[in-house]
């Protein structure tokens, strides 16, 4: 698994061993990241967060295009054993928060993301409860944008959001949404 583009472009990210973390595809990263860069025009000076980060991909994908800070939410060791190594390698330390806490009691980011992606494990219940959370805890900016990486099926998008676009990369679905 490699970065896509920007200031690390093809460096190489580690990521756990088994098969508990799945981390999103270089296809789907790419996807994703060409439908924000065209909503967004540039990642330079955004706040983000990774929710359910994992390896850290996504949210070092926005750091390397030129986010200023992520703040990055993983519950799970081995996850975190391998976002905190992938952190390190990049030189990325300044720039990031861990948080190793789940969705469920997760306190807000610092300061509110322009940017939250949230990529939970496939057959659960998460996403609806990131989702919830994130708008109850006032963890979004204005007209900020959440992207939601999902294997499909039907979510109760919370009245604060409003769905952009979906598109689907092999088995993920993935759905941009913007605050209202």
């Amino acid at each position: 698994m490699r970065i896509v583009a920007g200031e690390w472009r093809g460096r190489t990210l580690v990521a756990p061993p088994g098969r508990d973390t799945r981390p999103t595809s270089g296809r789907a990263r790419e996807g994703l990241f060409s439908m924000l860069l065209s909503r967004l025009g540039s990642f330079e000076g955004l706040r983000v967060a990774d929710v359910f980060a994992g390896t850290g991909a996504l949210g070092l994908e926005a750091l390397s295009r030129g986010a200023a800070h992520c703040t990055f939410y993983e519950k799970d060791r081995p996850a975190l054993d391998a976002l905190e190594s992938n952190i390190a390698r990049l030189g990325a330390v300044e720039r990031a928060d861990i948080r190793a806490q789940s969705i469920d009691h997760a306190a807000p980011p610092a300061r509110p993301s322009d940017l939250i992606m949230v990529d939970p494990p496939y057959a659960s219940t998460l996403a609806q409860r990131a989702l919830d959370r994130i708008v109850a805890g006032g963890w979004l900016a204005d007209g900020g944008w959440v992207s939601l990486e999902t294997a499909g099926g039907e979510l109760a998008v919370p009245d604060a959001l409003e769905i952009d676009t979906t598109r689907r990369f092999g088995k993920a679905h993935v759905t941009l949404l913007r605050a209202r």
